[in-house]
């Protein structure tokens, strides 16, 4: 099997200690074939820098920004080294979550057995600030039609928990870096405008951190609800989506003006 690529970005909001966990998730991986690439966004603090230290066994190269430029700009910068170096399977996971022991083996094993397929991703376990199971776990659409009609109300993988094939990029391009927030959401609209071929995992393969900040201001208001609104609209007329999906925007757009509380509930109820 290939050797598989694991993009790892951190920057100086993350917490220390949810990233150390993030770290030795991928040490006990049931895979030897795994690289871990760490993408620092900008100058991080000591008590990062400690962590960093600490596991830099851990770690196949290290790709430093001298400036923090965003979720977008980091993962574009390390799939440009994992394409030169030749990785066949890239994979996803943020500073703050778990991935489980057999992840990226299941995902990679099934790329490998499902060559039309240019990205996979899987269900993922909710965690609370200790670590502790949340007791909900979000399953994704398998198919990659089932993919492409979920994407008219909502993301159809979970970012953090995905693995692409090097193909992906080639013909779907990378992030948008003028996307700060939702750059997931755009990389999947210019995916499937490109015609690649999208697929969940049934298990789960990821344990997603949920604390109070999920639902705070970085989530909310006016500014950015008419943001999404206006890219959703777009997003919706080119991709054939009918008057049902265009409701659904404006519904969003109302949740995202909504106190922070309001978002929880609904989250709570219809995630």
């Amino acid at each position: 099997m290939s050797r598989i690529a694991v993009l790892l970005p951190v920057y100086a909001g993350d917490d220390p200690c949810y990233f150390g966990q993030a770290v030795k998730s991928l040490k006990i991986q049931n895979t030897k074939r795994l690289d871990v690439v760490l993408v620092v966004d900008g100058p991080t603090g000591p008590e990062l820098e400690k962590v960093i230290d600490n596991h830099k066994g851990c770690f196949s190269k290290i790709i430093r920004l001298e400036e923090n430029k965003g979720l977008a700009v980091a993962l574009n910068k390390g799939i440009e080294y994992c394409l030169e170096s030749g990785y066949e399977y890239i994979a996803r996971m943020d500073a703050d979550d778990i991935s489980l022991v057999n992840r990226f083996k299941k995902q990679a094993e099934f790329l490998k057995t499902n060559p039309e397929v240019h990205l996979v991703g899987g269900a993922i376990e909710e965690i609370d600030e200790k670590g502790k199971s949340r007791n909900k776990v979000i399953r994704y659409p398998l198919s990659h039609e089932e993919c492409f009609t979920f994407f008219e109300k909502r993301d159809p993988l979970a970012h953090p928990a995905v693995m692409f094939r090097r193909s992906f990029f080639e013909r779907a391009g990378m992030y948008d870096e003028k996307f700060r927030k939702n750059q997931d959401t755009q990389l999947w609209f210019s995916a499937f405008k490109a015609g690649c071929k999208f697929a969940n995992l049934p298990d789960v393969v990821l344990q997603f951190r949920m604390t109070d900040q999920f639902f705070g201001s970085r989530r909310g208001g006016y500014q950015r609800a008419r943001t999404i609104y206006r890219e959703r609209l777009l997003l919706n007329r080119e991709l054939g989506y009918g008057p049902a999906a265009n409701r659904f925007a404006w519904a969003m757009f109302l949740l995202t003006i909504a106190p922070a509380f309001i978002r929880k509930i609904a989250y709570r109820l219809f995630r």
